[in-house]
């Protein structure tokens, strides 16, 4: 995709962490960066600093999402570049043992669905509701090319950890949408691709080196290069690079500094 200054693009969880700089890194570029989050002080501050939109959007709420795109669209044009960064989940093991109980408790299923909206549901309704306007765009090159949907999965994806039943499987289902969807666009010019971070140094680990300072030091020398948590920035650049490249499709990358998490 050739950036020409002025292309629209949205950015989900743009309000800090992997989207914020996501959205940085786009607006750089030249794009009309609309960020969507439920975090309206965070959000709308982001979007200021890179002269965006913000739009209050709940990701697993249909209707707020239909909102953000028609109010992002009516702001900046049809978005040409999607980056998924927003999640929620829940945690625990599968069956684990509760001191308070004293037995042996199961994972809810209401929580692992709660998870499978918050994570897997929410990743197809933003790149579908995307992908359907992208269809009626004109084309942007010689290739037909039209738009770029770039989804967040993670490392856990491959490598889910004790507690992670989950956000693990969710992700891999993540994974999963990308090769049948870039398929099922192919003919309308719309790419899919996700990235697999390992640990960053986003806000909610910020907040382990502040609580507990050893623990995040030993959390960057488990890389095993560079020996430290990624950092957003090279998050926003990995965007900027399967947005601009129009041969990658149907791909999920790791970007994890070649770690392979271990079982806890």
């Amino acid at each position: 995709m050739k950036f020409e200054k002025g292309l629209a693009a949205v950015v989900t969880g743009g309000a800090s962490g992997l989207g914020k700089a996501s959205a940085e890194a786009l607006a750089d570029a030249g794009f009309k960066v609309a960020i969507f989050d439920v975090n309206e002080d965070g959000g709308n501050a982001a979007a200021e600093a890179i002269g965006g939109s913000f739009h209050r959007v709940d990701i697993t709420d249909e209707q707020s999402v239909l909102d953000g795109y028609e109010a992002a669209r009516a702001a900046n044009g049809q978005e040409r570049v999607l980056v998924h960064c927003a999640q929620i989940s829940k945690g625990g093991k599968t069956v684990g043992y509760d001191k308070t109980m004293g037995g042996y408790k199961r994972f809810p299923s209401e929580d692992y669905a709660f998870s499978t909206q918050g994570i897997l549901v929410a990743s197809y309704r933003m790149a579908s509701i995307a992908a359907l306007g992208m269809a009626g765009a004109d084309p942007l090159n010689e290739d037909g090319e039209r738009g770029s949907i770039i989804l967040t999965s993670s490392a856990a994806a491959q490598d889910g950890q004790v507690g992670q039943i989950a956000y693990g499987s969710c992700k891999a289902g993540v994974n999963g949408l990308v090769l049948p969807m870039a398929r099922d666009l192919m003919d309308l010019g719309i790419r899919v691709n996700s990235i697999m971070p390992g640990i960053f140094a986003t806000p909610p680990m910020l907040a382990v080196k502040d609580r507990a300072p050893q623990i995040f030091d030993n959390l960057g020398a488990s890389v095993p290069f560079p020996k430290r948590l990624g950092n957003p920035e090279e998050f926003g650049s990995l965007v900027l690079e399967l947005a601009r490249n129009s041969y990658f499709n149907g791909q999920a990358l790791r970007l994890d500094g070649a770690i392979r998490m271990p079982p806890k």
